[in-house]
């Protein structure tokens, strides 16, 4: 994310580290990584380096009438996942710090859930293709040691009901558009009219999703603990080996939840995977969460834009990718 959220001052971050972690920050400084949590790094009284991430509970509902404890509780359970998993001695977890009442979340004011993580020092990547096979090979190790974990860490996550946030909102608009809400931004009419222009490509996009996520329903036995997003932005390499960061995601689901973007499409990465797990990636959920991953972003970024919003950078940032991709599904 490109700025601080509003409604989120400094101050009261400062005030939730004191109370929840008993950490008195010395220094706080907004960092602009990432695309979905806010982060920043913190430097406390005695010199220590933290990293603290904040949700914000409006763009994490799966729905408009989720109650925010809902919310809080899903992103606590998958946290609580990533911590059970490190005290199973998989030190490439980059998991929270618990705060004193041992919750790996907690809420700041009525619309923020805020995690602290100690800082790790080392190389970051973005979002897109793995710097090599090298590092492809090494995040497919991880995703094993996380897919082969334990019933018992597993049952810290929820499990994948294979609903997606904001498709509520999505609807809503489909079935309005190109008329829709009042106006609530910059960028609420162009959204109504880009989804009214593109609605039979959406509506089989959907349809699609449907039919292989009622697939994926009737094989329940196939689920593991998944990361959910185990792409080139969720690694790092540090000086003791690499790390998986960013767990917020993390659900009890098929293993092709995390396998559809490892593979470079020449099955090399599903075949090393089978070796080892003994479990063969099924073409139809691998394509479950190709067509997934479209349909989040796509109900996110229209959410995104029938709530109240100035045209900030993330604003343009998100629109030329809606755009971009309404456009892929039309070619």
């Amino acid at each position: 994310m490109l700025t601080p959220p509003d409604g989120l001052s400094e101050e009261l971050l400062v005030s939730v580290l004191a109370r929840h972690w008993g950490l008195e920050a010395a220094a706080i400084s907004y960092r602009a990584v990432g695309f979905g949590s806010h982060h920043w790094e913190v430097t406390d009284a005695a010199g220590e380096r933290w990293f603290l991430t904040a949700d914000e509970l409006l763009t994490r509902r799966m729905s408009v009438d989720e109650p925010p404890e809902v919310t809080v509780g899903r992103l606590r359970h998958a946290l609580a996942a990533a911590a059970a998993l490190r005290a199973e001695g998989h030190r490439f977890v980059v998991a929270p710090v618990p705060s004193g009442s041992g919750e790996p979340a907690v809420l700041a004011g009525d619309a923020f859930a805020v995690a602290l993580y100690p800082f790790v020092a080392g190389q970051s990547f973005e979002w897109g293709e793995f710097c090599g096979e090298e590092h492809r090979q090494a995040v497919l190790g991880l995703v094993i040691g996380v897919h082969t974990a334990p019933q018992a860490v597993r049952a810290h996550a929820l499990t994948d009901d294979y609903a997606v946030a904001h498709r509520d909102e999505l609807d809503v608009v489909l079935a309005r558009a190109p008329d829709g809400p009042a106006e609530t931004g910059p960028y609420s009419g162009p959204v109504r009219r880009l989804v009214g222009a593109n609605t039979a490509a959406i509506g089989l996009m959907l349809s699609r999703y449907d039919e292989l996520a009622a697939r994926a329903t009737a094989m329940p036995a196939r689920a593991v603990l998944t990361h959910g997003e185990p792409h080139p932005g969720n690694t790092m390499l540090t000086r003791d080996g690499w790390r998986l960061i960013d767990w917020d995601t993390a659900l009890a689901a098929p293993p092709e939840r995390d396998l559809w973007m490892l593979d470079p499409g020449d099955g090399s990465v599903l075949g090393t995977y089978a070796a080892a797990t003994g479990v063969r990636p099924l073409p139809a959920l691998l394509e479950l969460y190709r067509v997934r991953w479209d349909v989040a972003d796509l109900a996110i970024d229209v959410s995104r834009f029938c709530r109240p919003h100035k045209g900030t950078a993330e604003d343009d940032q998100c629109w030329q990718l809606l755009c971009d991709l309404v456009g892929q599904l039309s070619a």
